[in-house]
């Protein structure tokens, strides 16, 4: 199974705002992508519930993973959000 690690870069972490924007990117995706912090348990990305459970904050590694065709290129997209300050509108 593909995976990426990648630093939350938005100030907040991936709470309120940057975790809508991410679960409506993943839920986007052609396969399902899960999220979780090194030594923890994966949650889906779609889920704005579960992105704020992770507790992922600024500065924080987080490892995307999924599987099935397109999944490269999902992990590619869902990485390059994490890795962008979301907090500005």
């Amino acid at each position: 199974m593909p995976e990426r690690r990648v630093t939350v870069a938005s100030q907040v972490g991936l709470h309120a705002r940057p975790a809508a924007l991410l679960a409506k990117a993943a839920a986007a995706q052609p396969v399902t992508v899960t999220i979780r912090k090194n030594g923890g348990d994966p949650v889906e990305a779609a889920s704005v519930l579960g992105l704020m459970t992770l507790g992922a904050m600024h500065g924080d590694e987080v490892v995307l993973s999924a599987e099935g065709e397109g999944a490269e290129a999902a992990l590619e997209a869902i990485a390059t959000i994490i890795a962008t300050d979301l907090d500005q509108g």
